[in-house]
């Protein structure tokens, strides 16, 4: 049996244990198991690398940057952005292992918003939260020739906190795209504290959260009138280029 799975640690809910099963079941594939594997330490990466059943990984947090270390390889994207979310492992018969890292989160991303924009309207984005999830994010604005500006709460270098923005920035910035854990159930009551009254149809709000469907901040942003997008899109699409990647 071939295997498959998801490292990081802590797992709980995974999107992707479920969306493999369920693709095994309805296209008949046999012969391969996907499974979670919580690892305490990036360390004990190395067991699953040498097991010769396995051909490939994700990664969540908190090791999409440290796996990084014991890879041989990286694809161009995962070079320019920094974390690795795909690794394919490749066996060969003389025993040697080669493990190469792939970023398919700025795909799913890229792909998921590529058809929603307005390409003589939509030239600048607010990207609020400055963690991990941004990364991918910002690379793929930057293939779609989407300026961007970071929004964090505490002050920094060439970044906006949310007490800066007002009517003009928004104004200015018409693609606003969620990269904070905030809205993720179980809090589904709390949303980015932007100033929502100075949204309007012109604009498109994008959560990369899928849990609720409908998060309180894409729900304020509809109420003004907004394009909604939610994460969904974005992990089956970098789920499918993941299994693409596996099997080539």
């Amino acid at each position: 049996m071939k295997k498959l799975g998801l490292i990081g640690y802590p797992l709980g809910h995974s999107f992707s244990k479920k969306y493999y099963l369920e693709k095994f079941n309805q296209e008949h594939i046999t012969g391969v198991d996907y499974d979670l594997y919580p690892l305490a330490q990036i360390a004990d990466f190395t067991k699953i690398a040498c097991d010769k059943d396995f051909y490939g990984v994700n990664v969540t947090i908190p090791y999409k940057i440290e796996v990084m270390d014991y890879l041989d390889e990286l694809s161009e994207e995962a070079r320019a952005i920094q974390a690795v979310n795909c690794i394919r492992i490749s066996h060969t018969p003389d025993g040697t292992t080669h493990l190469k890292g792939y970023n398919t989160d700025a795909y799913g991303f890229e792909a998921s918003l590529r058809p929603l924009l307005n390409p003589l309207a939509d030239k600048k984005a607010l990207i609020l939260g400055n963690g991990g999830a941004a990364k991918a994010v910002i690379y793929a604005l930057n293939q779609l020739g989407i300026m961007h500006t970071l929004v964090s709460r505490t002050k920094q270098a060439d970044q906006l906190t949310y007490n800066d923005l007002n009517a003009a920035i928004l104004a200015d910035h018409t693609v606003i795209i969620n990269c904070s854990p905030v809205g993720t159930f179980p809090n589904t009551a709390e949303y980015p504290k932007i100033p929502y009254e100075f949204l309007t149809e012109n604009h498109l709000c994008y959560d990369l959260i899928y849990n609720p469907e409908e998060t309180a901040f894409l729900r304020k942003s509809k109420e003004k009138g907004a394009r909604i997008k939610n994460g969904y899109e974005m992990l089956v699409l970098q789920a499918e280029k993941n299994w693409e990647i596996w099997n080539s």
